[in-house]
């Protein structure tokens, strides 16, 4: 069983609805999940999970939200095992700038995977792409864990 530590920022409830799709997959796999609103409580400790997920949506053009910049600075340290997922819209700024935070936030933690990237909601389509992630994402977590 992984413990998976899923935090995300959202204002208009596209980040939110991608972490709770996320977190759906992996309680239905079985594994232990927390979801964490960022900016509604002190950061939970991610020394106490197998990995953590960041959620964030893109801000203005192409800027982290001051919310999840607080968050980073609150947990103090870089966790191992960091993965990023974002959602955004290329209306603003273009693909060049498409989930930026959530590139950025994947460079700043090391992450070993690609960051997730949602335009606007996760519905329809796009469910089978956070799907694809989440088990890529699950899958790595468990090469980790047997090593």
């Amino acid at each position: 069983m992984v413990r998976i530590l899923i935090c995300y920022a959202s204002f208009s409830g596209n980040t939110k609805e991608t972490a709770e799709i996320i977190d759906d997959i992996f309680s239905t796999k079985g594994h232990s999940t927390l979801l964490h609103r960022i900016g509604s409580g002190p950061a939970p400790d991610p020394s106490r999970f197998d990995a953590m997920l960041v959620g964030t949506f893109t801000w203005g053009k192409g800027k982290t939200p001051e919310i999840v910049k607080d968050f980073v600075y609150e947990i103090g340290y870089k966790p191992p095992s960091v993965y990023v997922f974002g959602t955004g819209d290329t209306q603003f700024g273009g693909d060049a700038l498409f989930c930026h935070a959530a590139e950025k936030l994947a460079a700043f933690y090391h992450s070993s995977f690609e960051p997730l990237k949602i335009e606007q909601s996760p519905r329809g389509s796009q469910e089978k792409t956070v799907k694809k992630w989440t088990e890529g994402v699950l899958n790595q977590c468990l090469k980790h864990l047997t090593k």
